[in-house]
């Protein structure tokens, strides 16, 4: 792997899991980072305090990507910052939900569960996107979505959550139409990821996952941080494509 010495990142939703971790590995890579992270969350300041401690090139950048405004202003300033932008992370997302929400069951589906799915997991990157375009076509940069096996057919967390994870595949393809040919637009597709919120589940679905997997293990932030990592920077001829990361998962 090459080095991203002069490489700038933002990385949405970085402050924890995936986000965290492709965060740690843009940065062992040497690119300079802008780490995403709710304005209220902790955990945003002390991984920024942790990694520049280590002599990584982090900068926080705040901001709450379901908030139109919020998203662009929060691009700007890691612009800003950073001086330049070459590759995007649409990493933010949220499930709404501590457990999963069964499709018959409908009366949890409001208008307000909606609003807030589809205004992180959809709106969200098409926001970020659409501030960071000029910057991204300048360096001839990529973008990178975090999509799910979810929006291609796979039970998910809820329904409004698969229809926006599908909804971002789809917006996978139309971005790349939009930037190109300056720029690329790419998507991975986890599967049953160990995370925090994957953690609090009950052990016996835990496992039960992990044995419809083909692989037989659980899939870290690490593993889904590498092919985002790969999407953006080493595959020069690759846009518009989801990548299923899930370990058979899905199959």
């Amino acid at each position: 792997m090459e080095s991203l010495d002069g490489k700038t990142v933002l990385v949405t939703g970085g402050a924890s899991g995936i986000g965290l971790a492709t965060v740690e590995l843009f940065a062992e890579r040497g690119a300079s980072i802008a780490l995403n992270h709710l304005p209220d969350d902790p955990r945003g300041p002390a991984a920024v305090e942790r990694l520049r401690a280590q002599g990584h090139a982090v900068v926080a950048a705040p901001g709450d990507v379901s908030k139109a405004g919020a998203a662009e202003k929060m691009v700007g300033n890691a612009i800003a910052a950073l001086g330049r932008l070459d590759f995007l992370v649409n990493n933010a997302g949220t499930p709404a939900t501590l457990e999963p929400i069964p499709p018959a069951d409908l009366d949890r589906l409001d208008e307000s569960f909606w609003q807030t799915v589809l205004m992180t997991n959809l709106l969200g990157p098409f926001r970020c996107t659409r501030a960071a375009a000029a910057a991204l076509r300048a360096a001839r940069g990529a973008v990178c979505n975090t999509a799910s096996v979810a929006g291609r057919n796979m039970p998910g967390s809820s329904m409004a959550y698969g229809a926006s994870k599908s909804g971002l595949i789809n917006l996978t393809k139309n971005l790349a139409r939009a930037l190109a040919p300056e720029a690329r637009v790419n998507a991975v597709a986890p599967g049953f990821v160990d995370t925090e919120w994957t953690r609090a589940w009950p052990a016996g679905r835990k496992q039960a996952s992990i044995e419809r997997t083909l692989l037989k293990r659980a899939c870290t932030p690490a593993d889904i941080a590498a092919a985002i990592v790969f999407l953006c920077a080493d595959a020069p001829m690759v846009t518009a494509q989801t990548l299923v990361v899930d370990g058979g998962y899905s199959l």
